[in-house]
């Protein structure tokens, strides 16, 4: 059973708790069954890696960790604020997000 969720990859989301509260990014991966999402630039950890191909060196990386979605909201597309989403029927009949703030569709 797949969930529902409020972000999509692709999303631009403000994060409203945690360590990186008050960040903005750009949704890169979705996971609807752990209610994670990756956001670019956010919630940044270190990882030590052994040498590899993409790094002969090794060493230290930082990298994205995910953050749970009840953690982030969608950034509404006319403000530029947090915003939380409602869902309605569009022009052709399917359901499509909108912004609760503004009442913008969310593309």
């Amino acid at each position: 059973m797949s969930v529902k969720l409020h972000i999509k990859k692709g999303d631009q989301v403000y994060v409203i708790a945690g360590d990186s509260k008050g960040q903005q990014g750009k949704v890169l991966k979705v996971d609807a069954a752990k209610q994670r999402a990756i956001v670019e630039g956010v919630n940044i950890c270190k990882k030590a890696t052994k040498p590899n191909a993409q790094n002969p060196q090794g060493g230290i990386v930082e990298q994205e960790a995910p953050i749970h979605i009840s953690n982030l909201q969608v950034v509404d597309p006319k403000s530029g604020k947090a915003t939380r989403v409602g869902r309605k029927a569009g022009d052709n009949g399917k359901l499509v997000r909108y912004a609760k703030k503004s009442g913008e569709e969310i593309k």
